[in-house]
């Protein structure tokens, strides 16, 4: 596993984090993921040792505690422009700020499997970086 690489494009995840928070509307965002998600399974595939879907997997799930964290931590900005988001978590029938702890790591999950199925994808498409000798 290479961790350093994971850490490096989990960097995507802290910017749309803040991003999210106070600048790309919902409406927008899953484009912003998907081409985030492209890029990252193209990385993966180059730099990676092997392990590609673990790699994708990894990287959401370092993603998800960034903007876990910063969701929760910016809430009042982040509520003032996701006002749907934080109705849809009041209905599950904790604090807002709770249901996003709990449903970040499920988003986390969810994402990694599309992350890590993209990166076994992009594995068989692009060829690996030349390591030197």
């Amino acid at each position: 596993m290479n961790w350093k690489l994971i850490v490096a494009l989990s960097m995507f995840g802290l910017g749309m984090a803040v991003a999210t928070v106070y600048a790309v509307p919902s409406k927008v965002e899953p484009a912003f993921w998907l081409a985030i998600f492209l890029v990252c399974a193209t990385v993966i595939a180059k730099r990676a040792p092997g392990r590609y879907f673990l790699h994708g997997l990894c990287v959401s799930l370092v993603n998800c505690v960034w903007i876990t964290s910063a969701h929760i931590l910016l809430f009042d900005a982040y509520a003032v422009s996701h006002a749907d988001e934080v109705a849809m978590a009041g209905r599950m029938g904790v604090p807002p700020r709770a249901a996003m702890a709990i449903m970040g790591p499920v988003v986390g999950v969810v994402s990694g499997l599309v992350l890590g199925l993209f990166s076994v994808i992009a594995s068989k498409i692009v060829k690996p970086a030349v390591k030197a000798a």
